[in-house]
């Protein structure tokens, strides 16, 4: 598939939107387990307002991806079976738990209130991400995508750059939280480097189940083929395939597993050593330009059935 950037900073951002969030939340639970002290009011206000900030720059990023951005409204429409319709409602539905749970910690502070507003949120953030994993998941002719790991690496990516992004919040604002908030990031972190070598090496063993036989509905077992099936360019050679050589594919794979795992832990551990929010926003900065690279091979790698017809020329 050709990746398209609007998608992969929508997914990256919303994801990691989601994640800051989960760590906010996960302050108060524990605050209230009387793990630390409660952290004051502007850490979980502000902290919402920087998650609304990554939330919105994902849903801008997202009309970038529709052919008729004054429709947008109508991809909701179809929320009884598309999975991308209930991502269109999870979202501002979850935007909106978040504004709420900021401006009661703004007003009254910790409570009963904002505690019952965080597990909404918490809800909504979970929902949203099986949404936005089951875009793909769903889809049983993309075989690289069609798989429970979709949904659990998403889910584990956006929490691992979120709790990232809320260590380097803690030592900003709540320095007793960093060391806790670090070792939930080093193992949400973990998670998801385990998750995706798994799917790595599951797409690395994939049989296709269509071949030039069964796209063009001829059974004879030698076929050659001589042209891509048009004279030009059309919606199907320039959507459906990336135009990348095996070697890029190779180079941004090995890139997004460096900068996505080793390097941003080997930050956060000197960052959680030193409470220094610099170094932990540097390693936030640089898992999140990993991340960008890591979407994109998620769509790259997956082989449309369409380009045996359209792109394979002998």
């Amino acid at each position: 598939m050709r990746p398209a950037f609007s998608v992969i900073f929508l997914t990256t951002l919303i994801g990691a939107g989601q994640g800051l969030f989960i760590a906010l939340y996960a302050a108060e639970l524990g605050a209230g387990l009387g793990a630390w002290g409660m952290p004051t009011a502007p850490y979980f206000a502000l902290g919402c307002a920087l998650s609304l900030v990554l939330l919105g720059a994902g849903l801008a990023a997202s009309f970038f991806h529709l052919g008729r951005p004054g429709n947008a409204w109508r991809s909701a429409a179809m929320w009884r079976t598309s999975w991308l319709s209930r991502e269109v409602i999870a979202l501002p539905a979850f935007m909106g738990a978040v504004a709420a749970y900021g401006l009661a910690h703004h007003l009254r502070g910790a409570g009963d209130l904002t505690m019952a507003l965080g597990a909404a949120g918490l809800t909504l953030s979970l929902l949203l991400f099986v949404c936005t994993g089951m875009i793909y998941a769903c889809l049983p002719f993309l075989q690289e995508w069609h798989t429970p790991l979709t949904v659990i690496n998403y889910t584990l990516f956006g929490c691992a750059s979120g709790f990232l992004l809320g260590t380097a919040w803690a030592a900003a604002q709540a320095p007793a939280l960093v060391v806790a908030s670090a070792v939930w990031t080093a193992g949400f972190t973990l998670a998801a480097l385990l998750t995706r070598a798994a799917s790595l090496a599951r797409n690395a063993r994939i049989r296709p189940k269509s071949t030039l036989q069964t796209a063009i509905g001829v059974k004879h077992p030698r076929i050659a083929q001589k042209s891509e099936g048009f004279m030009g360019g059309s919606f199907n050679t320039r959507e459906f395939f990336h135009a990348k050589s095996s070697a890029c594919l190779r180079a941004v794979k090995w890139g997004f597993l460096l900068l996505v795992f080793p390097l941003p832990l080997a930050l956060l551990a000197a960052g959680a050593a030193l409470a220094s929010w610099p170094v932990l926003a540097a390693a936030f900065a640089l898992q999140y330009l990993g991340l960008l690279a890591e979407r994109w091979y998620f769509f790259a790698q997956a082989r449309h059935p369409q380009n045996l017809y359209y792109q394979a020329i002998s």
